[in-house]
């Protein structure tokens, strides 16, 4: 009896303990649930390079992707303003985070369509000092001082060189900011004779090289263009050019340059194909690639039998010699931005503060497949070759962007190559000096392009017409017959 009243005694005691406990500390809040809307190219992949891993840190924040695939569909298979059809996407879907690249960010921003992310950063203390210089400073210059945007990951090229060849042959190694000149011209010094499929060469890029596409690459590096777009007049016929076009024909025709055979690779395995590329196989001295060329050699090495690594170098450039500091072979691809107006702003700023964060570096830091890291000092070095000269220009972007390039007419484009193309051949076959090879171009480019254009308003002319015929309204505003009762 004595035992059953100890034993309530003490369950009431235990009981009086735990109320007391209970109440003794504050109700635990509930987490609260936000969400926000992203815009992404294709849902799959968004969550696999980015969602899955907010899910993680964040799972109370749902995340609806909206796909950007419309944007590139025409309906009617009429040519697509990309610049109009991108802007209604956004006014249309409404996204919190609008995904932008290194052509449409500055217009966003001008437009008054981003939210200024400087008030957050400021509220969170959230570092941006590690995050790749160039990129916060170029974002912010576009941004009128502001920043509006921020990009996990980049792209660009540099100058990889076979430092075993270089030795072999006693030429100097290449440096960070050597213009094309000087590659070329280093790449003169690399013996010339011998068989073609086992020869060095001086210079060759991944796909081989021609003329014409090594004149490109000159250009490009020189922020050279061939129309302006503005003016709608062909400006391909200037000194520049000349000197671009000259430059590339005495580098083909030194046979430093690998040219591949017409055919190139026909189909294989996987040890064949990089058997099919003679940079990978120790066979030219210098590339300029991305850093895919990084991730390739680290295949060869790995399915190629009996492979026979080498000394990979790499430096800065090319560069334009008017501005050494910079490059133009850097591309930011996914810069993300909050929507003006977006009222789930807060959970679309965790998600920007996140995948630019020290800790999602590290996670994708293993791979370069979305490219170089913008949080600088994760990822140093790939497959033992260091990462450096990626970061040691600066982004130079022209004021031409793709967007001024849609206003030029599709049929353009499909006509004018192949007056290039065979212009050049004449060219290089000195049937015709550079001079009247590219005066030619200019003036049968000029012609053609007159002819699109006028050629597209009329088309848009009858456009309108017919749809105002259609309505019941002339061009003058006159009533129809139809609708006049007559």
């Amino acid at each position: 009896m004595k035992r059953e009243k100890f034993m309530k005694g003490l369950l009431i005691v235990l009981a009086c303990m735990l109320f007391a406990g209970c109440t003794s500390r504050p109700a635990q809040e509930k987490e609260q649930t936000s969400s926000f809307k992203i815009m992404y190219w294709d849902e799959q992949y968004f969550f696999q390079q980015y969602g899955d891993l907010f899910a993680i840190k964040h799972p109370n924040v749902n995340i609806e992707v909206v796909n950007t695939n419309s944007i590139y569909n025409s309906s009617n298979g009429e040519p697509i303003d990309y610049e109009k059809a991108f802007s209604d996407f956004v006014d249309k879907e409404q996204p919190d985070v609008i995904l932008l690249d290194s052509s449409n960010y500055e217009k966003f921003v001008n437009d008054g369509k981003l939210m200024e992310l400087d008030t957050f950063i400021a509220r969170d203390k959230y570092d941006t000092e590690s995050i790749y210089p160039a990129l916060i400073e170029m974002l912010k210059e576009q941004g009128g001082g502001k920043l509006y945007g921020l990009a996990p990951t980049f792209s660009g090229n540099a100058i990889f060189y076979n430092a075993d060849l270089f030795a072999k042959y006693g030429v100097e190694l290449p440096h960070d900011g050597m213009t094309w000149q000087e590659i070329l011209d280093l790449a003169r010094r690399f013996p010339t004779e011998g068989d073609k499929d086992t020869r060095v060469y001086g210079f060759g890029v991944q796909y081989g090289m021609s003329m014409e596409n090594l004149a490109s690459y000159i250009a490009s590096a020189q922020g050279l263009q061939f129309l302006n777009p503005d003016t709608m007049k062909i400006t391909i016929n200037t000194d520049s050019w000349k000197q671009t076009y000259k430059l590339a024909m005495d580098a083909i025709d030194s046979k430093a340059i690998y040219i591949p055979d017409e055919n190139g690779f026909q189909g294989g395995t996987m040890e064949e194909y990089y058997k099919s590329r003679p940079f990978l196989m120790g066979r030219v001295a210098m590339s300029v690639e991305s850093t895919y060329m990084l991730q390739d050699l680290k295949q060869a090495q790995e399915v190629i039998t009996d492979y026979k690594p080498f000394q990979l170098g790499v430096a800065a450039g090319p560069v334009d010699p008017a501005d050494p500091q910079t490059t133009r072979s850097v591309y930011f691809n996914d810069i993300f931005a909050i929507r003006a107006n977006s009222p789930n702003a807060d959970a679309a700023w965790e998600f920007i503060k996140f995948i630019n964060g020290e800790e999602f570096a590290k996670v994708k830091s293993r791979s370069l497949n979305n490219g170089l890291l913008s949080r600088m000092g994760i990822s140093t070095e790939f497959n033992g070759v260091n990462l450096e000269s990626f970061y040691k220009l600066k982004p130079k972007f022209d004021s031409s962007s793709s967007r001024d390039y849609a206003k030029i007419p599709d049929d353009f484009y499909m006509q004018y190559q192949p007056i290039l193309e065979r212009e050049m051949k004449l060219a290089q076959e000195k049937k015709k000096s550079i001079d009247e090879a590219l005066q030619t171009v200019q003036d049968e480019a000029q012609a053609l392009l007159d002819k699109a254009l006028k050629d597209e308003a009329a088309k848009k002319g009858s456009e309108g017409n017919a749809e105002s015929g259609a309505s019941g309204v002339t061009t003058d505003g006159v009533e129809t017959s139809e609708d006049s009762g007559q």
